[in-house]
């Protein structure tokens, strides 16, 4: 226990847990055997197997969403704020569910695994996955912790595309689905700036053909990573923290370094990043949101793909998320609207660009809060 305010408030204490799967046939063909996925749980899978919800991270994030390893942690997970004893996704009363994605480099297999062909890393030898294949990879952890059906499937941005591509395509094991920040396919701006942020990562030196080990190519990483931070935040958002302030008032670089507090901030981001990600791993992920397209499961046709889903949905959109819009979820929310589907949506007014999805924590919270309990009282009524 620790206390917040004078009160007292549970601290949550996890251990990240892994589970490898004998094979994972992939969308492109090829088999990936084995298949580790790296996960956290919260809370208590109850009698009737009926509280549980799948957490899915954005592009870089891990399975460690909530709370700590352990009391001495400095930083808890990522979506912390969000969930825990008595908070919005209260796991007092769900049993929550978080993976690394297939691809990443936090203990799910990525380029960055030893290929047991080989014996040593798979780095470009690893196929391209794509979205759909790491839905394959967390439906086995499902059968594996013995879930038949999600309560609701929970994702911003790549999570959010996880998500949608569950609805399709396991229809009858989710109930209710939570896209947020999220699009069904990417517009040819946000490819063409994964295009340019893989490209630095190919121009440095230190990349090696991707088979680089003593010296990391960490300059062209973290340009990708400094390039896609802009795309995170909104024009009115770092104009209100940064505005034009300098480093040092009154000094004018004449060598080109930094100057502005906002180069400050992303050389900061950058060098952040490439401590805890990998650049092998980067370009993969990064592809397979380019290949993603959730009309693929209905023959190039958004309204025919959304057919086959029958979970409930709440759709979420910031106002200055410019990398995800408004437009695209609306796109969403009416060919659900075209099926006869239930769909809930909102936009929420934020200056916080995409990241609103990790920072707009009470406004959204209160949705998801009052959207699961209505989902979870439709199910336990036989509603659903």
């Amino acid at each position: 226990m620790f206390r917040i305010n004078g009160e007292n408030v549970e601290m949550l204490i996890v251990q990240a847990q892994q589970a490898t799967f004998q094979e994972l046939p992939l969308e492109s063909g090829e088999v990936l055997a084995p298949a580790t996925i790296e996960y956290e749980t919260y809370g208590t899978l109850n009698a009737h197997k009926n509280n549980a919800i799948l957490i899915i991270h954005a592009l870089t994030g891990t399975a460690h969403c909530a709370g700590k390893h352990s009391e001495e942690d400095k930083k808890p997970g990522w979506w912390d704020t969000m969930i825990g004893p008595g908070k919005h996704i209260d796991t007092d009363k769900y049993f929550v569910v978080c993976s690394n994605c297939l691809g990443g480099c936090s203990g799910t297999t990525g380029p960055r695994s030893i290929n047991p062909k080989t014996g040593r890393r798979y780095n470009l030898q690893f196929p391209q996955i794509t979205i759909g294949d790491q839905v394959e990879l967390q439906k086995q952890l499902m059968e594996h912790l013995e879930i038949d059906r999600w309560l609701s499937v929970v994702g911003g941005s790549m999570g959010g595309m996880n998500t949608l591509d569950w609805t399709v395509r396991y229809p009858e094991k989710v109930v209710s689905a939570i896209p947020i920040a999220t699009t069904w396919q990417l517009s040819s701006q946000s490819i063409a700036f994964n295009w340019v942020g893989r490209k630095a990562i190919l121009s440095d030196p230190a990349w090696e053909n991707g088979e680089y080990e003593k010296e990391l190519p960490e300059s062209g990483l973290s340009i990708a990573r400094m390039l896609a931070h802009i795309t995170y935040l909104s024009d009115v958002g770092m104009d209100m923290k940064f505005g034009r302030n300098l480093q040092e008032e009154n000094k004018v670089s004449k060598d080109f370094s930094t100057s502005f507090s906002i180069e400050s901030y992303l050389n900061y981001q950058g060098q952040r990043f490439v401590e805890r990600f990998d650049a092998n791993c980067y370009l993969y992920l990064t592809r397979a949101l380019d290949y993603f397209s959730l009309a693929d499961h209905g023959d190039g046709d958004l309204s025919k793909a959304l057919a086959k889903a029958t979970a409930d949905f709440l759709v979420v959109s910031f106002s200055s998320d410019w990398l995800f819009t408004t437009e695209q979820s609306k796109q969403v929310v009416e060919a659900l609207k075209n099926n006869g589907k239930n769909v809930t949506f909102s936009e929420i007014d934020s200056n916080y660009g995409h990241d609103a999805f990790l920072l707009e924590v009470e406004a959204l919270g209160t949705m998801i809060r009052e959207f699961l309990k209505y989902q979870h009282t439709k199910l336990v009524r036989g509603e659903k």
